[in-house]
């Protein structure tokens, strides 16, 4: 079976996988966003904006893709196709009995309050349930980032649990609230 890669569109945004082309606007998305992010993020690591760690990155996400293990998505306004204003993560992808994969994503903080990120994961979980045919989402976040609450609620996830010390964010064990949405359209193959 050959994917072919996601190309998915809405009103104001194209969201796509990274190529070779776009790593000059990765590192601009990250390096603009640093101090707005860190909160959020795991350490980064010594070389995460350098052009050799995002080749090495896109290389991996790509056939991450075609292994069936992730995807790992950039949003562009329509307006502006050539700056990177989001990313969405889908990953541990896992079939079998389970059918489920992760999600996580970030905005850039000039395009907040915007309601990109809401538009943008709508048509990503539309692309994820229907081409992917996956039967569940699960997404986490920290109890104190309340506009991620917020979001996921609008679309549906569905508190399931909350994990203590669940992730290393910025060099902290950060409690998360478990999240997930269901797939109504599922199809069992």
């Amino acid at each position: 079976m050959h994917l072919q890669l996601p190309l998915i569109k809405s009103d104001r945004l194209i969201i796509r996988m990274a190529t070779m082309d776009d790593i000059p606007l990765i590192i601009s998305y990250y390096t603009e966003n640093r101090s707005f992010f860190t909160p959020f993020y795991p350490a980064w690591t010594r070389n995460f904006l350098t052009e050799e760690y995002w080749q090495l990155q896109v290389e991996v996400n790509s056939r991450g893709f075609m292994n069936g293990s992730s995807m790992r998505l950039c949003i562009f306004s329509r307006n502006n196709p050539n700056r990177i204003i989001g990313v969405i993560n889908f990953s541990n992808f896992v079939r079998g009995v389970a059918q489920y994969c992760t999600v996580g994503y970030s905005l850039a903080e000039s395009e907040q309050g915007k309601g990109y990120m809401q538009e943008a994961m709508e048509i990503a979980i539309i692309y994820v349930f229907q081409n992917l045919n996956f039967h569940r989402i699960m997404a986490n976040y920290m109890p104190h980032n309340r506009r991620s609450g917020n979001l996921l609620r609008k679309l549906g996830f569905v508190v399931e649990g909350y994990a203590r010390d669940y992730l290393m964010i910025n060099g902290k064990w950060e409690d998360h609230i478990l999240t997930s949405l269901i797939n109504p359209g599922f199809k069992n193959k």
